[in-house]
């Protein structure tokens, strides 16, 4: 009995032990956790700067085409055997030259046959119009009479058409390439003769993006560079498309440009520097303060000691810096370092720096 009271009394002493024990231990685990808790926070330290106004001059850089003034490939409109060429390839030709001379002997057989059907149908008619003064015959047969000059007269003026067809002359002044025939030559619609180009003054074509289309306006001066070439060349804008193309959501533009030397050669790539306007009061902010997100981009900024994200709207670049046209003001402190580890609302030592 005395046996049994004492393993009781032991397994009694041992709970009270057990439970003594996990209290004491709860406790400490409160303490210490109370501790980090209290314990105060790493504040991270950036670079920042306040956003003041400056002047910046708004341009765009883009890529345009150079096309000739006035271009044109020269092909007969009538089939036949060349004759005469009258051109010597790469000279410069005036409006009006006879450049080609297509073989038309069936054509004037055919235009003298057509006189001699317009002459007799000429006295035919002169006829039947005093037969009907005197009454001799109907209004109906002199009709038929008349009809039938009628006809061959135009018959006769088609023939000559025709014929006139077989000379190709040059559309308008400028300098002619290479040919691609020779005397003898079966040419037809289809046969490319030589190209006709006219590059005292070149076209430049390039698009805008509709964002800045209302900022164009015609007579409006560029200047751009070609390939190659470090001189600096000036065009005016001339003409502007009415409507922004719906697919690449641009506006077409064209400008002209002098090239009375022949430097720019026509279907070369030109370098657009387009300037947009003049701005006093812009923001601009060093590109790596900014994070791309899906959307567009954001930026940090400071206030009451905490980072506070702010989603912007750019445009222009320079070597260094961005345009933001929407999102900051100027007196916005902008953090510019260690951006990539800050959350918002996360409070942080902020170090300003000369701007």
């Amino acid at each position: 009995m005395k046996l049994k009271n004492g393993i009781i009394f032991l397994l009694i002493a041992s709970l009270i032990t057990l439970i003594i024990y996990r209290i004491l231990s709860n406790k400490n685990q409160d303490e210490k956790s109370n501790q980090k808790a209290i314990a105060p926070k790493v504040l991270s330290t950036v670079n920042g700067i306040v956003l003041k106004p400056k002047k910046f001059a708004n341009e765009l850089t883009l890529s345009g085409s150079i096309d000739a003034n006035e271009q044109i490939e020269l092909r007969s409109e009538v089939s036949g055997v060349v004759q005469g060429i009258y051109f010597e390839e790469g000279s410069y030709v005036t409006k009006g030259k006879q450049l080609v001379k297509v073989n038309d002997i069936e054509l004037r057989a055919q235009l003298a046959q057509a006189r001699t059907r317009q002459s007799l149908a000429s006295e035919n008619e002169r006829r039947a119009k005093l037969l009907l003064q005197k009454e001799a015959i109907s209004q109906e047969e002199y009709d038929m009479a008349s009809a039938e000059f009628e006809s061959a007269k135009s018959q006769t003026q088609l023939i000559q058409a025709q014929i006139a067809k077989t000379s190709i002359v040059a559309p308008f002044s400028g300098k002619i390439g290479l040919r691609s025939i020779s005397p003898g030559t079966y040419v037809t619609p289809t046969t490319l003769i030589a190209k006709l180009v006219n590059n005292t003054q070149v076209k430049i074509t390039f698009s805008i993006p509709e964002k800045y289309a209302s900022l164009i306006k015609s007579n409006s001066s560029l200047t751009f560079t070609t390939a190659g070439s470090k001189e600096i060349f000036t065009a005016k804008i001339y003409a502007l498309e009415p409507a922004v193309e719906q697919a690449t959501r641009t506006l077409q533009i064209r400008a002209i440009a002098d090239n009375k030397d022949g430097k720019l050669l026509p279907g070369t790539f030109a370098n657009i520097m387009l300037p947009l306007e003049e701005l006093n009061d812009a923001i601009l902010i060093p590109t790596e303060s900014i994070i791309p997100i899906q959307n567009g981009k954001k930026v940090f900024i400071t206030e009451n000691g905490k980072a506070k994200e702010v989603i912007i709207e750019t445009a222009n670049r320079t070597e260094k810096e961005i345009l933001v046209t929407s999102g900051l003001k100027v007196g916005d402190t902008l953090i510019t370092s260690g951006i990539m580890a800050i959350k918002a609302g996360a409070p942080v030592n902020l170090k300003l720096i000369q701007n």
